[in-house]
């Protein structure tokens, strides 16, 4: 990827790894270096930075553009799952570590996913944890997972809780994931 750009406007990014806001000022010059389900990670004199989907066209990109997806299936995903819980896993496989090239479901972040009904509705329950528990992008990793979880229409509530016990490996990755890290 690694495409050279300079900035349209002034954008509110997220740095990496500490997960500060950070304001990008029209003009920056910032070299892509991941772009996975609809956010970028970007390089900077300063570092590493994270662009949300809602201000890619600071980086003169259209955003009505359509983006491939990731394929349907997963080996983490549970074969029990309900259709209801499907779409949330679907919905989830479009997060990302900014540092890492697999969505958090192949990379086997995500422990558990509920789909119950309580007294405003249907509620999305989520347990994840972090490659590592002093990640400062667990909380945006979190919200980004949250927000795009409501974007099904059948779910009223999304709750994401990080946890950390079982600590992660790298065994919890799923097979899809380890082929795209090279690891099979």
């Amino acid at each position: 990827m690694h495409t050279d750009i300079t900035l349209t406007r002034d954008v509110e990014a997220i740095q990496i790894p500490s997960g500060d806001a950070v304001q990008l000022p029209l003009g920056t010059r910032v070299i892509i270096t991941q772009a996975l389900g609809g956010t970028y990670t970007v390089a900077t004199d300063h570092g590493l930075a994270r662009i949300s989907a809602k201000d890619v066209d600071a980086l003169g990109i259209d955003p009505n553009a359509e983006t491939a997806g990731e394929p349907d299936s997963s080996t983490n995903i549970p074969a029990d799952a309900t259709p209801l819980e499907l779409q949330v896993w679907e919905q989830l496989k479009n997060v990302y570590d900014p540092e890492i090239p697999v969505n958090i479901v192949d990379l086997g972040l995500v422990y558990g996913c509920r789909v119950v009904e309580e007294e405003g509705g249907k509620k999305a329950q989520i347990s994840m944890t972090l490659t590592a528990p002093g990640c400062g992008m667990g909380p945006t990793i979190a919200a980004d997972a949250q927000s795009r979880i409501m974007t099904i229409e059948e779910i009223d509530d999304a709750a994401v809780d990080l946890v950390w016990e079982p600590a992660w490996n790298q065994g919890m990755i799923s097979e899809e994931g380890k082929m795209k890290l090279g690891m099979v």
